[in-house]
C-alpha cells in the first residue's frame, strides 16, 4: 500500500525530481551568464562556460610585424619579435602553429615552414618567431600566423568596470541608476494608493462599493498597450510631457488594478474582531489603517512589490513611449540593452556581463521577499 504511515508514494517523488529539475533548467542560464561575465572575449569564443575552471585550447590569428621593420642580416631580410605582443594579446604556450587556415596545425613549435612568398619562419612556444627571405619584403601588413594555444582559467573585472563606471556611450552606470530612478517610485506609489483604495473596499461601507470591486477586477484584464497613446497625449496635454513623472504615473496606473484586487482580498481575511475592538476602543479609520492593517498587511504588500519592481525593472514598452531621450540622460538598462545589441552584437562577454547586471538586482529583491510572496498571492483563497 502507498498510503502506509511513514512511507512515501511513488508520486511525491516523481514531484520532487520534477522540482529539482525545473529548478535545473532555470538555473543554468542563470550561472552561465554570471561565469561568462568575468570571463574574457577569447575564452568565451574558445570554450563553453562550463569550461572555464580548466584549461582550454583556442586557436588565434596572429601578425608578425610590418615588412617596414625588417633588418638585413647579410644575404638575408629578417624580421623577429614575439606574435603575442605585436597584436597585445596575452601571451600562452603554444602547442600547434599553421601559415594556412586549411591546417592551422601543420607545424609543432620550433619548426620552420615555407610561405606562398618564398619567406621562411619559425615559431616557438612562447610566441617567439624569425621570419626571413632572401629578397626584401614588402607590403604593408604583417604575415598571419594560424597558433593553437593552450590557456589557463582567467576572470576579470574589466567587463563589469567598463560597464558601470565607463563614461562611454556605451556604459551601464548612468543607464543602472536611471532604471533605479524608474523604479523606486514606480514600486512605492501604487502600493501607497493601493492600500487606502484596498481598505477602503475592505472594511469601509459605502454606496457603489461592490461596483467598484468589479470595476477593479475588470480593469485586470484591459492591455497596457490599449492606453498608451491616450495616455502619453494626456501627458503632453497637462504639460508633463516625456519624463520620470510621466513613466511614474504610468506604471502607477497599469499596476493600481492588480495591487487592489491582491491587497483588498488580503485585507478581508483579517480577523473582524480586532477591527472592531479598534473602533470601540475609539480609533479613527486612519489610526486602524496605518496601526493595524498595514503591520498585518505586509506579506500582500511585499508580494505585489515583488511584481511591481520586476514588471518596472524589465520593462522596455513604457519607457519607449514615456521617456524617450536623445541624449541618453534618462535611458533605461533594457533599452540600452537593445542599443548594445546592435553595436556590440559580437562581443559576447559585455553582453553577457551587460545581462547579468539587469537581473541581479530583480534576483536579490526576489530572494529577500520570496517568503511573503505565496502568503501574499494566496490571501483570500480559502476561509
Amino acid at each position: 500500500m502507498d498510503t502506509i504511515a511513514g512511507t512515501k508514494s511513488s508520486l511525491t517523488w516523481a514531484v520532487h525530481i520534477s522540482v529539482v529539475l525545473l529548478v535545473a533548467l532555470w538555473l543554468f542560464p542563470t550561472v552561465g551568464l554570471l561565469v561568462s561575465s568575468f570571463r574574457t572575449a577569447d575564452q568565451i569564443s574558445g570554450s563553453g562556460w562550463w569550461k572555464a575552471l580548466v584549461p582550454t585550447e583556442q586557436s588565434l590569428t596572429l601578425r608578425t610585424a610590418a615588412p617596414s621593420e625588417q633588418v638585413q642580416e647579410g644575404a638575408l631580410f629578417v624580421i623577429e619579435g614575439n606574435l603575442y605582443a605585436q597584436e597585445g594579446v596575452a601571451p600562452a604556450p603554444i602547442s600547434a602553429w599553421g601559415t594556412n587556415a586549411r591546417d592551422v596545425a601543420a607545424y609543432r613549435p620550433g619548426d620552420t615552414a615555407e610561405m606562398r612568398g618564398g619567406e621562411r619562419i619559425t615559431v616557438m612556444e612562447n610566441g617567439d618567431y624569425r621570419l626571413e627571405s632572401q629578397v626584401e619584403m614588402a607590403g604593408r601588413r604583417g604575415e598571419r600566423v594560424f597558433v593553437t594555444a593552450t590557456t589557463p582559467p582567467e576572470f576579470t573585472l574589466d567587463n563589469y568596470r567598463y560597464l558601470l563606471f565607463s563614461n562611454s556611450a556605451e556604459g551601464m552606470g548612468k543607464a543602472f541608476f536611471n532604471t533605479l530612478t524608474v523604479t523606486i517610485p514606480a514600486t512605492i506609489i501604487p502600493i501607497v494608493v493601493a492600500a487606502f483604495a484596498a481598505y477602503a473596499l475592505a472594511w469601509m461601507d459605502f454606496p457603489g462599493r461592490a461596483l467598484l470591486i468589479a470595476f477593479v477586477v475588470g480593469l485586470l484584464v484591459v492591455p497596457l498597450q490599449l492606453a498608451l497613446i491616450p495616455l502619453l497625449k494626456l501627458h503632453l496635454n497637462i504639460g508633463i510631457g516625456k519624463g520620470y513623472l510621466g513613466v511614474w504615473l504610468a506604471h502607477t496606473g497599469f499596476g493600481l488594478p492588480l495591487a487592489v484586487y491582491l491587497l483588498r482580498n488580503y485585507m478581508v481575511g483579517l480577523p473582524r474582531d480586532i477591527i472592531e475592538n479598534a473602533r470601540v476602543d475609539g480609533a479613527t479609520e486612519f489610526q486602524i489603517f496605518t496601526k493595524i492593517i498595514l503591520p498585518l498587511s505586509f506579506p500582500a504588500l511585499a508580494s505585489f512589490a515583488i511584481f511591481q519592481f520586476l514588471w518596472t525593472w524589465n520593462d522596455l514598452l513604457v519607457a519607449k513611449v514615456f521617456l524617450i531621450d536623445a541624449t541618453g540622460q534618462t535611458t533605461v538598462m533594457t533599452n540600452q540593452i537593445v542599443e548594445l545589441l546592435g553595436t556590440r552584437g559580437g562581443n559576447w562577454e559585455i553582453l553577457a556581463t551587460t545581462a547579468f547586471v539587469s537581473i541581479a538586482v530583480p534576483l536579490a529583491v526576489f530572494f529577500a521577499m520570496q517568503r511573503y510572496l505565496v502568503r501574499g498571492l494566496l490571501a483570500g483563497s480559502v476561509k
